[in-house]
């Protein structure tokens, strides 16, 4: 018997009702032979992994632009914590832990160097504006290619999951649903977790109301949290947290807005990122012959240049774009031959 399909039937036997199964997948873009070993979303969840895009996360920042020192979260460190939350409300909701498992792998792989500071200015350069999660989706559907296929041609599943996972709109599936939820949940905690790190606040800062409810340490909120949802979504067709840790939660995050993600403090570096990023669009929107053969060629031309750009400067490591912006901009010391 085929390893895929025994896997199949475990779902169908040990899931719950509510749970997507991976037999059930409405299928890829382009059609593909099934694997034998593995289901559709376990495949996804590979091809992700695997990418270059995904790897890229290791040196794109979090909240903190450039921050001195080994134990700040990146945009990896993030997705990870991400994707171990989702499997945890996964599991204990008997939903599908490979379907969250992709989603979560593949929901930031759109994020810019310098976090949200630098998906502020591509939205603000970008005549049709740019979002970290339309630009994910991009990534899997275009952008990461082989000599096979454009793309990485994922399940519907996975790319409605990943599409979803921010701002206001709901994704169809439970599990897509787990992974907005548990990127909440790891963002605000592991956030709060790196700004008192950094002295930007001090864990006697946070609300008195919010950390008596949802706890005191770093390790009991994330644990709240996670029980809450499983309580408050066990057999149901929607996930969510109830009402009074939701309220505790949102609380909590808004504070992060107005004393971590808006502190100047916090981003002492931002007005030179933000220097930086507008310089290097304008440049390539000036001198479009001298953006790189991958970006020129990766897809068909009707793709205007904007989007072209804005694919190649998102894509870029923290580290690269300081470098590239140095050898395009900076003179460097004559030397005789």
């Amino acid at each position: 018997m085929i390893i895929r399909k025994q896997i199949e039937k475990i779902e169908k036997d040990s899931l719950s009702s509510l749970a997507t199964l991976s037999s059930n997948s409405m299928g890829r873009i382009y059609y593909e032979e099934k694997c034998d070993i593995r289901t559709e979303f376990q495949r996804d969840r590979d091809r992700i992994l695997h990418s270059k895009a995904f790897r890229r996360l290791k040196h794109k920042t979090q909240v903190f632009v450039a921050p001195e020192g080994d134990h700040y979260r990146t945009r990896l460190t993030h997705t990870l914590e991400v994707a171990q939350i989702g499997r945890t409300l996964a599991r204990a909701l008997r939903l599908n832990e490979d379907l969250v498992e992709a989603i979560s792998l593949g929901h930031d792989l759109g994020h810019t160097p310098f976090g949200h500071t630098g998906e502020r200015i591509l939205n603000e350069l970008h005549p049709n504006g740019f979002k970290h999660n339309q630009q994910s989706l991009r990534i899997v559907d275009i952008l990461e290619h082989n000599e096979h296929r454009i793309g990485l041609n994922l399940t519907e599943e996975v790319r409605e999951g990943i599409i979803n996972h921010s701002g206001h709109s709901t994704s169809k599936t439970l599990e897509g649903q787990i992974v907005s939820i548990a990127d909440r949940i790891a963002y605000i905690n592991h956030d709060i977790d790196d700004a008192i790190r950094a002295n930007i606040i001090k864990e006697d800062d946070l609300p008195k109301d919010c950390v008596n409810i949802l706890g005191k340490s770093h390790g009991i909120r994330i644990n709240t949290m996670i029980v809450d949802v499983i309580k408050n979504s066990l057999n149901k067709n929607k996930i969510s947290m109830s009402k009074e840790i939701g309220e505790k939660t949102e609380k909590l995050r808004m504070f992060m807005f107005e004393n971590v993600y808006y502190n100047i403090k916090a981003k002492p570096e931002e007005e030179k990122v933000e220097y930086i990023i507008r310089g290097l669009y304008n440049y390539y929107l000036d001198n479009v012959n001298k953006l790189p053969s991958e970006i020129k060629v990766t897809y068909p031309t009707e793709y205007p240049i904007e989007d072209r750009i804005c694919d190649y400067i998102s894509g870029m490591t923290d580290r690269y774009v300081v470098n590239l912006y140095s050898n395009l901009f900076i003179p460097k010391p004559w030397e005789k031959y």
